[in-house]
């Protein structure tokens, strides 16, 4: 029993040492040299901006697309399989740690040789019976296992980051895909409106050329500005379906979007002065990318621990005898106590090759971590230029509407008066059309301009709880 407390000594001081070594980098998130500011952030004011982002736009329509998507869609039902197998992965690696105990038993009959140099004792042929707990354990001297279970807890983060990218990807398609169709629908409008006043035009060019007031070529000339029209509307209408379609992908259910003005929807808030470039962190992507360095950097600690000798403990208690009915009986216990060794002697290379491998891998995400940070950095100042730009061009786009909407009345009426002809009013009237549609067409620029912002900030502005604390070590 004394020699039984010294082992069990021995074991405890050699598990509790063992959680002292730790090979390979311990990671340290790399320094960059971009600014602290954002060089484009305007002198604005800002509030602070929900995950929820598309709320905002205050489209109850909108709100109920995004959250069928987010419920729905089937990329981002993968991305959530893909965590559920990460988790999955995480514990299995985690419980390596731990000691394996299983219960063992076996039955046997054998007879042996009567005429071996050993004498027979006992009945033969004989019944032997078993019945034991084994367990098992690996000392992590060098933090190999450890090692392990932070590489799988850093892919287990990447893919719920992952699963963030996606989602934020989603609904942004989603909403930029709903401006599309109200944008379409406002222009669509205005085309029927031009119709109308085409189908208007025509008539009185009918008439005065009846009357002998103008000849067959204004008739012609309102006929084809008619069928111009007839053409866009057609098209329009086209293109309406097909972006339905598309969101009926995304939502994976049949449906027809309610159309509405897109001057309607409000202009979310924009962002401060000096927009601060931590925000980066916010960007699932960039997370993704770091926990992908994470565990590419702890797998270079995994190779090195192979390099060194792998020490296992065993043991074992039970019973054993030759009757069924004794082996639970103290005379008949065993149990067994060992240590296990396993040291590399010569693998031709093969070992230091792996962490060479695993060198150059953390290296490949370090890079990838350093050209993701910077792509995300030029993305937002990007959206910041595209916000202010497309601002400034939807109001002379709104001036020069106004501006053909007089002119087209100055040459209706000097039409009618007799001062001009047919060809002054048609002019105006491209014109006006023009501009209308192309007002609508930055209206959108600058909604779809709100909505690459919210997708290149990471989906919002306000501080998010980093979700690694969640995790447990």
């Amino acid at each position: 029993m004394n020699q039984l407390i010294k082992t069990v000594s021995g074991i405890t001081l050699a598990v509790t040492l063992s959680s002292c070594t730790m090979l390979g980098p311990d990671f340290f998130r790399p320094k960059t040299t971009l600014p602290e500011n954002y060089q484009q952030a305007d002198a604005t004011t800002l509030a602070e901006i929900p995950d929820q982002w598309w709320t905002l736009y205050q489209d109850p329509q909108l709100t109920a697309l995004v959250e069928k998507t987010l419920k729905n869609n089937s990329d981002i039902k993968i991305a959530v399989a893909r965590i559920e197998e990460a988790d999955a992965q995480m514990r299995e690696l985690g419980a390596a740690i731990l000691p394996t105990v299983s219960l063992g038993g076996n039955a046997t009959r054998n007879q042996v040789t009567e005429t071996g140099i050993f004498p027979v004792f006992g009945p033969n042929p004989r019944n032997s019976y078993n019945l034991s707990l084994s367990s098992s354990v690996e000392i992590d001297f060098w933090g190999k296992l450890r090692r392990t279970k932070e590489a799988a807890r850093a892919n287990y983060l990447a893919t719920q980051y992952a699963k963030e990218t996606v989602q934020l990807s989603t609904a942004s398609l989603v909403v930029t895909s709903y401006l599309n169709i109200r944008s379409l629908d406002s222009q669509l409008r205005n085309v029927k409106e031009s119709l109308s006043f085409s189908e208007e035009s025509l008539a009185l060019a009918k008439r005065r050329e009846e009357g002998g007031i103008v000849s067959i070529l204004d008739v012609q000339q309102a006929s084809l500005v008619r069928d111009n029209l007839l053409l866009q509307e057609q098209e329009l209408i086209r293109t309406i379906k097909l972006t339905e379609h598309v969101l009926n992908l995304l939502t994976l259910e049949e449906l027809e979007v309610t159309k509405g003005e897109l001057a309607s929807l409000p202009m979310p808030p924009t962002p401060p002065v000096g927009l601060p470039s931590a925000l980066l962190e916010n960007r699932p992507d960039v997370r993704q990318a770091e926990q992908t360095l994470i565990a590419a950097n702890a797998n270079i600690g995994v190779a090195k621990a192979a390099l060194y000798p792998s020490i296992s403990l065993t043991g074992a208690y039970g019973g054993e005898s030759i009757e069924l009915g004794d082996v639970l009986k103290s005379a008949s216990r065993v149990w067994s106590l060992g240590l296990g060794l396993n040291l590399p002697i010569f693998n031709g290379g093969a070992l230091s090759s792996r962490v060479d491998q695993a060198s150059a891998r953390e290296k490949q995400a370090l890079q990838t971590y350093i050209g993701t940070v910077a792509t995300a950095f030029k993305e937002v100042n990007d959206a910041l230029v595209n916000l202010r730009q497309y601002k400034a061009i939807e109001a002379i786009a709104d001036s020069k509407k106004v501006t053909t909407q007089a002119m087209l009345e100055v040459a209706q009426n000097r039409y009618k008066a007799g001062y001009s002809g047919y060809l002054d009013v048609l002019e105006a009237q491209r014109s006006h059309i023009d501009a209308t549609q192309g007002f609508v067409q930055r209206r959108q620029n600058t909604l779809t301009a709100t909505v690459d912002l919210f997708k290149t900030l990471g989906g919002g502005w306000q501080q998010r709880v980093e979700s690694e604390k969640v995790v447990k070590k």
